[in-house]
């Protein structure tokens, strides 16, 4: 399995994974030329996505998945509700495939499990992916941590987390009351203790990379997030004596093509 979080920030989100005879993008919150350019630095055309799977309906993720659909032909996947309230961005689909939160259902070579998380959206989820070897598990987008999603990224092999902001510049920054309440609420976003939290929690002696996404621009720093994640790791006794790489998610360019090894 390889994967590569194209971009991800307020201003757009798109993860591209693959594994055998599947390629994939979770979300496509760009413009379809920027998408395709993101894809095409990292080796990949277009015209080799089997499908795109959706998050939830904010335009940051959901921006460029009419277009490319249309374009290239993709089936697109995403909860029902999820598809009704994305109906007018993402327009006319060339397939429409709906799926029931908290169901696996398969895409050619990989099984997809969609999960429930908390963000004010109609029903947004996070997926763990597997290709019945390693798993990848993808969570950003949601305001507090449950249960059910330390168990359903339990034992992935890579991870892919929201590390939004750092609290105390987020209350410092320039941000309206009611801006910086939505943010802080339980149906918006991690701050970064909240991610090394989360992040310690679900580390193991298997995982081998994990990435932090969503950052914001103006309420966060990589180094800040970065430091967080690794001292979780390092607290963490199933990982003293691994090496689990770390990086960070960048909203202006594309991200280290990850190749996970069957270990």
């Amino acid at each position: 399995m390889k994967f590569c979080v194209l971009g991800s920030g307020s201003k757009g989100n798109a993860t591209y994974l693959e594994s055998g005879e599947t390629s994939i993008l979770i979300d496509a919150g760009m413009s379809g030329v920027e998408l395709e350019k993101r894809l095409s630095a990292i080796g990949v055309e277009l015209s080799a996505i089997d499908a795109i799977l959706v998050t939830h309906e904010h335009n940051d993720h959901v921006q460029g998945v009419g277009v490319l659909s249309r374009r290239a032909k993709i089936p697109v996947y995403a909860n029902p509700a999820t598809f009704s309230a994305a109906s007018k961005t993402v327009n006319k689909l060339f397939s429409y495939n709906e799926f029931e939160t908290g169901t696996p259902f398969y895409c050619r070579d990989l099984e997809i499990h969609p999960f429930s998380i908390s963000h004010d959206t109609e029903d947004p989820v996070g997926y763990r992916i597997s290709d019945g070897s390693v798993s990848l598990g993808y969570c950003t987008d949601t305001g507090k941590v449950s249960k059910l999603m330390l168990h359903r990224l339990a034992s992935c092999q890579a991870l892919v987390l929201e590390s939004n902001h750092d609290i105390e510049m987020l209350l410092n920054g320039a941000y309206p009351p009611y801006l910086k309440q939505r943010i802080r609420s339980s149906q918006g976003h991690l701050d970064n203790v909240e991610a090394a939290t989360f992040l310690q929690d679900l580390a193991h002696e298997k995982l081998q990379h994990v990435v932090l996404a969503h950052l914001s621009e103006e309420n966060n720093h990589p180094e800040i997030a970065l430091h967080g994640a690794v001292e979780a790791l390092h607290n963490n006794p199933h990982c003293k004596d691994t090496t689990v790489r770390v990086s960070v998610a960048s909203q202006v360019c594309v991200g280290e093509l990850v190749s996970l090894s069957r270990r």
